[in-house]
């Protein structure tokens, strides 16, 4: 029995419950079959189902039996009663109230039948009184809730029933009214008109409910005597919805968007309408009249209202300054949001609902004047409008209604909860899981849903901007040179409002790219008013329309260039995204153009094979007689890879370690043409076939295949002489043919250079460039210290002969993999000299929590501590024997010299170090090896790192502890 009992308590638990003791107590007493067991892991809140059932069949009263007996034979019953009470504390208390209406969730019908306006009406009408009405208007609200939290209503269909609910509430209310006003009621004809939410068939369970009021005299009746019988009904009929009573309130009936507001008179006739609209109107009442729907009263005079007033609204985007006004009042909405709810607030926030309603409403407004199609009141329905006819692109109007929809659910969800209007995120723990429960998430719902909410608000907040700004950004850029001054402080408004710092210089190079009526023109024009967007979505808007003008000045008139970015969007948003990120990237654009073709598929960007690169790059070279023309043309196909595999990073197609793969198979395919090219012209002047074979050896990042975009190649140079050439002839031809390669590879010119750094070899700089065989074999043998063996940790054959290149390998696996692993001695000189590069090569001023990689867990601490495991351990464990950095500290911990923590914080520390270098060098356009103290630099690197542009902070935060974490290893591993 124990047993038992723990085990049910236990599959409580599971289900998501808190307190499984009152849950079980609860549930032998209202759960003898277990009917509301079984269905507990659907409720937002399991004890919260418990206790309200509890409370409901406390308040049944001598019905209490029969409640528990039909949901111990009725599972459809007991599941809805599990879900509504474990959601909405609110209809909990009404059904406390009314006890018997439970039996409307026994309904069979219930999930079935949608009730029609008509029925709704019909129902409501039937209402003697305002508690009457309440009571069933929330009978009615628990039969909506109960297939709504079932998932077996979509959301915009629970809007749609809700936004008839009301209508029908507010006819019951008409007529309450009438009632209670009495005879003078009759002198007026009155219509109610829904907008908002109501009129647009989108209301909330707890919302205010937009209204407007028309009325015209009855019969000979005076205008003056009509008015003020009508706004007797319309006082009345606002009280009988919005006051509270025994049964609470409906919900707040709001007339202020009538002419002029509270100050207005709350009726007025057609005409007083007619005259208001056309003469003082603001452009929001025309925003908020495209929502205007007859909902109660006179339906005829109601219907008038609204055609009086379509042709209004579908010209609206003609009045001046109309697009300015519309994005004005949007962002004097975010501005007055308090700091603290900025990023709890479903509704008004960056990246909620009303980001997605202003712009669906502002590209109605402006494209609706001549195009029918889109004059939808509902969102929704909008937007499926917008996308159909090409205004909003397919994958855009599918992720903003997607995002809408969520967004709206988790809003019912928050306003069912105690039946309030609230549009706030909570803070707490337990109502944070209650709430990811109710959408259906179940793992970690308080986690999964901070996650979900923060990526449909980017996801809206983006296509907001993109969006919402397009007209505006048209009309910018579709001004000819001569006229962009018409409205100057308008249009650097408009765009500081995107985020360019200097408006004034935006609009210059907009005048410069859409002047005249060239082809050029035409089709910038309309290209800019997207490609603005996104230059504004990334972190330098106006350093990318600078790059973008400075392209267009080279290739505008390109037949190729004009095709490729009228045709290709995915093109064209991707270099507005490159050209506004990264300086890198467009300086290699700038001299390379034609590599923007590359962005059009994400298969062009992958990083070629090295085979394809070297056999392009020989038959490039091979075009040209001259060693300099022959690495000039190798330069500058190293140019077009270096931006596929910078495109691939920045777009977040390549990894760290595809990246660092890619730099060192294309610098290994550069030093081999290279090598081909300074081989030729040494053998020009020899006369004939040289006397050496030559095999360059990679070091460094070079040989671990984890090259940065900013790094040097760290080489060897070894030959070997021909059979009959003496070693002095020999070496002196293969000196000459590295000296010449080195010096093509570096020679200034508009390509990037490739510096070739040989100074690890053997003595340093001041031994020779080049060695054979056994000249390494001989100093090795006798003078090799511990730091060239881990110098040689790294050695790798990457060019010329290839034999030759591997007897090298084969002569150093002794020296860098030492039998019996480092002596005490050598053990102390390796440690020795990592604490003179901690105590010198750290640059003064920098902060050693924060340099890349000669501060505290950067890169030099993690390849240090991993090289010195293989000098000590790689003799006995092939594990060890790898040139990599990762690849060694995997090997470390498979061999148990790490643990996998230990294994796992320096990677992670490693990779993000590495990253951070690279993104560094794409955002600046030269390297550095710290985080930068520029907050334009750091908030541009963080989003290349694929940070929300307003987290900057996390980035440094996460460096930091990567970092620290990294620093504890090391001192446990290396120091140890």
């Amino acid at each position: 029995m124990v047993l038992r009992r723990t085990s049910a308590r236990a599959r409580l638990a599971g289900l998501g419950v808190a307190d499984v003791a009152a849950a079980d107590r609860v549930l032998d007493r209202v759960d003898a079959a277990g009917t509301v067991a079984a269905h507990l892991g659907l409720a937002a809140d399991p004890d919260l189902a418990l206790r309200s059932l509890e409370r409901v069949v406390a308040a049944a009263g001598r019905g209490a039996d029969e409640l528990v007996a039909s949901v111990a034979e009725d599972p459809e019953l007991a599941r809805r009663l599990v879900v509504v009470l474990g959601a909405s504390a609110g209809l909990a208390d009404h059904l406390v109230r009314h006890p018997d209406d439970w039996r409307e969730l026994a309904d069979p019908l219930l999930d079935r039948v949608r009730p029609t306006p008509g029925a709704l009406a019909d129902t409501l009408g039937r209402a003697a009184g305002r508690d009457a009405l309440r009571r069933e208007y929330r009978r009615l609200l628990l039969r909506l809730a109960a297939r709504d939290l079932g998932l077996s209503l979509a959301v915009e269909d629970a809007a749609a029933e809700l936004s008839d609910l009301a209508a029908a509430a507010l006819g019951a209310a008409l007529g309450i009214a009438r009632a209670e006003v009495g005879a003078q009621a009759d002198e007026v004809r009155l219509a109610v008109v829904a907008l908002g939410k109501c009129g647009g068939h989108e209301l909330n369970y707890v919302s205010d409910v937009d209204v407007l009021f028309v009325a015209e005299p009855v019969g000979s009746t005076a205008e003056p005597a009509a008015l003020a019988a009508g706004t007797a009904l319309a006082a009345t009929l606002i009280r009988v919805c919005s006051d509270h009573t025994g049964e609470g309130a409906l919900w707040p009936v709001d007339a202020a968007l009538r002419p002029e507001g509270a100050a207005g008179p709350l009726v007025r006739t057609l005409g007083g309408y007619a005259t208001y609209y056309e003469r003082w109107a603001k452009t929001w009442e025309f925003q908020a009249l495209l929502k205007a729907r007859p909902v109660a009263g006179d339906s005829s005079l109601g219907q008038r209202f609204v055609e009086l007033v379509e042709p209004l609204v579908w010209s609206a985007a003609d009045r001046p300054g109309f697009v300015a006004d519309v994005q004005a009042m949007r962002r004097r909405v975010v501005d007055n949001i308090p700091p603290p709810q900025a990023l709890r607030q479903l509704k008004l926030g960056p990246g909620g609902l009303r980001d997605v309603e202003f712009a669906v409403q502002l590209l109605q407004l402006v494209h609706g004047r001549g195009d029918a199609s889109l004059r939808s009141p509902n969102t929704l329905a909008a937007l499926a409008a917008l996308t159909a006819g090409g205004y909003v692109g397919r994958e855009d109007g599918a992720a903003l209604a997607d995002a809408y929809r969520f967004l709206r659910t988790l809003e019912h969800r928050l306003q069912l909860s105690r039946l309030r209007r609230t549009h706030l995120l909570p803070t707490d723990a337990a109502s944070l899981r209650a709430l990811g429960r109710s959408v259906g998430l179940t793992t970690e719902p308080a986690d999964q849903l901070a996650d979900a909410w923060a990526g449909h608000a980017r996801e809206v907040r983006r296509l907001h901007e993109k969006l919402f700004y397009r007209p505006l950004l048209a009309a910018v850029a579709a001004l000819p040179g001569d006229q962009a001054r018409l409205s100057p402080a308008a249009a650097a408004s408009r765009l500081a409002a995107l985020g360019y710092l200097d408006p004034t210089a935006a609009l210059q190079h907009l005048e410069a790219l859409t002047a005249g009526v060239s082809r050029r023109a035409a089709i910038q024009r309309s290209l800019l008013p997207v490609m603005l967007g996104w230059f504004a979505a990334a972190p330098a808007p106006d350093a990318g329309l600078l790059a973008f003008r400075q392209l267009s000045d080279a290739l505008g008139s390109t037949h190729w260039y004009l095709g490729l970015l009228r045709d290709e969007s995915l093109v064209a948003e991707r270099l507005a995204g490159l050209l506004a990120t990264s300086r890198y990237a467009v300086d290699l654009l700038l001299r390379a153009p034609e590599a923007m073709a590359l962005l059009g598929r994400d298969d062009d960007l992958q990083p070629r094979p090295g085979e394809m690169l070297q056999g392009e790059i020989a038959a490039a070279a091979g075009r040209h007689a001259c060693g300099v023309e022959a690495v000039a043309a190798i330069r500058a196909l190293r140019r077009r890879e270096l931006f596929r595999v910078a495109a691939a990073d920045l777009l977040g197609l390549a990894d760290v370690a595809a990246v660092g793969e890619a730099l060192t198979t294309l610098a290994g395919a550069c030093l081999a043409g290279a090598l081909a090219a300074a081989t030729g012209a040494v053998e020009g002047r020899y006369g004939g076939p040289l006397p050496a074979r030559l095999a360059i050896v990679a070091l460094g990042r070079l040989g671990g295949h984890e090259l940065a975009y900013g790094s040097d190649a760290d080489v060897l140079f070894v030959h070997d002489p021909v059979p009959g050439a003496g070693e002095e002839a020999a070496a002196r031809a293969a000196t000459a043919v590295a000296g010449e390669l080195i010096r093509l590879l570096a020679a200034p010119g508009p390509e990037p250079a490739l510096v070739v750094d040989a100074g690890l070899r053997p003595e340093g700089r001041q031994g020779p460039l080049v060695r054979s065989l056994a000249s390494y074999a001989a100093y090795y043998a006798r003078w090799s210290r511990p730091w060239e063996a881990q110098a040689l940790l790294r050695a790798e054959p990457l060019a010329g002969d290839v034999e030759l290149g591997e007897r090298f390998v084969e002569l150093v696996d002794p020296v860098r993999y030492p039998v019996g692993g480092l002596s005490a001695d050598e053990l102390t000189e390796v440690r020795r000299l990592k604490a003179r590069v901690d105590a010198e090569r750290l640059p003064r001023g920098a902060d050693p929590a924060t340099h890349l990689k000669f501060g505290r867990g950067g890169l030099a601490d993690v390849e240090w501590t991993a090289q010195l495991l293989q000098l000590r351990y790689a003799a006995a464990d092939a594990r060890l024997r790898t040139t990599s950095t990762l690849a060694a500290l995997g090997g470390a911990q498979d061999a148990g010299l790490l643990t996998a923590q230990q294994e796992g914080v320096l990677s992670n520390a490693w990779r993000l170090a590495t990253r951070l270098r690279n993104a560094s060098m794409l955002v600046k356009g030269r390297p550095s090896d710290a985080l930068p103290s520029s907050a334009a630099d750091l908030r541009a690197l963080a989003y290349v790192c694929g940070y929300p542009l307003g987290e900057v902070g996390r980035l440094e935060e996460d460096y930091r502890r990567a970092a620290r974490r990294a620093s504890t290893v090391v001192q446990d591993v290396f120091w140890s």
